[in-house]
């Protein structure tokens, strides 16, 4: 027997922005089609028209660019199993309610919200299934011509799903090995409502995995219930060869680790749960996002990563090359991920020390252009590559280092008094001579005949060095200082000191 073609999808609804657990189901059935050479599909659950959102689809489509993780078909990438929409495969959904029907493996159900209402009120624990079925009113308990006669008077109904109680139903999960779930605490779910014509998710899904020849359903753990019912749809299709894999993913926790994560988390803490900025055409609300955030997709990709997965060794900064080489479902943990949004922000850190300086100095250009500076590239380059080490957010260097762009106008207190001596200003006004005299202004050059000219005159390093920082920066940070005076340039120095000796002494 030939061996199947791994082909995955991802299948979300256009029901509003897409949480970063979404993010990462769809991440790791990425990391698994590409690691065995298959397909990635990107389908549309649209079959709950009342809960549509606009915008949805075209705002989960830019997550996923942004983050560079690539559709090899579906929705707005084309391909041989479209429409890959599922309000557009209507009919198709139909043929198959009509095989289950036909068969006897489903029924039509007419019973009435207010009917099924009062049956909740009368039973405990109320479950639409073998032992309450022929109490309602449905295909099964009325005739034939009753149930025509219901249809062409245009009453509304339901296809509901018929379970054989008391079978075990054997569920083989990648992730947490076999699992057996008796028939009889499932309910006859309902597969296809008349109101709108279209299928609920249960049976969409499985039409659409069959149809599209998916072979493997990695999806998060709250879809785990369902995973039985699938199966029996899959045996009442007649299906059971094609049936694919199943993979359910631990669950994303809050940061504390009690319970499921959500927005509110993220609202409290601070932190995106998001991957791009949503605007709420609802309501109006803007919620976070990490793009917006200044985090890098690639940090954002190897957090997620490792959040319910780990590669079997000690590494943690892993490119997409390496994920995708070292990715295994059989590391994902079976108990969920606590979020630790902190360790988000240290990958970024540590991704924006990987990047070449030029590529962060290209992100660092619009935050200068906000703060109304222009400055060459090569300068912005240079700072980049002294400062990029003490931040974790490209945003967070015009903090660090705006010294270097616009020159001190007033000197903290709390340095001046603790470096600026008696003898400073004399000082100052000798090493302004030196530095005039230095032709070649290069790093090293400066420091040898500085230090030569400290050493010769039998001056205190440290008190001249500080000095001559608070000149330069208007406080006691930043780099070496001849790093700086470097960047800064001969003429620039040499203002900033002769400003800062007419202010200070």
């Amino acid at each position: 027997m030939t061996e199947r073609r791994v082909r995955v999808r991802f299948a979300p609804s256009p029901t509003g922005a897409l949480h970063i657990g979404g993010v990462r189901t769809a991440l790791y059935n990425y990391l698994f089609a590409r690691q065995h050479g298959g397909d990635m599909i990107f389908r549309i659950e649209d079959t709950d028209s009342n809960r549509f959102v606009p915008g949805a689809e075209e705002y989960i489509l830019e997550s996923f660019k942004w983050l560079g993780i690539l559709f090899d078909e579906g929705v707005s990438f084309g391909g041989e199993h479209g429409p890959y929409r599922q309000s557009e495969r209507r009919e198709i959904y139909k043929k198959y309610v009509k095989v289950l029907l036909d068969a006897g493996k489903a029924y039509i159900a007419f019973d009435t919200p207010e009917e099924l209402d009062a049956k909740r009120a009368e039973i405990a624990n109320f479950q639409y299934d073998a032992s309450i079925r022929m109490q309602m009113r449905n295909s099964l308990t009325l005739s034939k011509e009753e149930v025509d006669a219901l249809i062409a008077e245009g009453k509304q109904y339901v296809v509901r799903f018929k379970i054989e109680p008391n079978e075990d139903v054997h569920v083989n999960d990648l992730i947490r090995g076999e699992v057996i779930i008796n028939s009889s605490i499932l309910d006859d779910k309902v597969l296809y409502k008349s109101a709108d014509e279209l299928p609920t998710y249960h049976l969409a899904n499985i039409v659409d995995d069959h149809l599209m020849e998916v072979s493997h359903v990695i999806r998060g753990e709250e879809w785990l219930p369902s995973a039985p019912l699938h199966v029996l749809l899959y045996r009442a299709f007649g299906w059971e060869d094609t049936m694919p894999a199943f993979a359910h993913l631990p669950l994303l926790l809050k940061p504390e680790g009690n319970g499921k994560l959500s927005k509110r988390d993220g609202d409290r803490l601070g932190f995106p749960v998001f991957p791009l900025e949503w605007h709420d055409p609802k309501t109006g609300e803007i919620s976070s996002g990490y793009r917006e955030a200044g985090y890098l997709p690639e940090a954002v990709i190897n957090f997620l990563a490792l959040l319910g997965w780990n590669p079997g060794n000690d590494q943690e900064i892993m490119s997409m090359e390496e994920l995708i080489k070292l990715f295994d479902l059989s590391h994902c943990s079976k108990s969920g991920a606590k979020f630790d949004f902190k360790k988000g922000i240290w990958f970024n850190h540590e991704y924006i020390l990987l990047k070449p300086d030029e590529e962060i100095a290209e992100l660092f250009v619009p935050v200068l252009k906000e703060h109304d500076v222009e400055a060459p590239f090569e300068k912005v380059v240079a700072v980049v590559g002294m400062m990029k080490n003490r931040v974790s957010f490209v945003r967070e260097l015009w903090e660090a280092c705006s010294f270097f762009f616009v020159a001190p106008t007033e000197y903290d207190e709390k340095t001046v008094k603790k470096r600026w001596k008696e003898d400073s200003a004399q000082c100052m006004t000798e090493l302004m001579e030196v530095l005039a005299g230095i032709e070649d202004f290069g790093i090293e050059n400066q420091e040898k005949i500085v230090m030569d000219w400290i050493a010769e005159k039998g001056y205190h390093t440290g008190n001249i060095m500080n000095a001559f920082r608070l000149t330069l920066v208007g406080e006691g940070k930043g780099p070496h200082m001849f790093d700086i005076s470097w960047v800064l340039g001969k003429e620039e120095t040499l203002a900033r000191m002769k400003r800062a000796i007419e202010v200070l002494k």
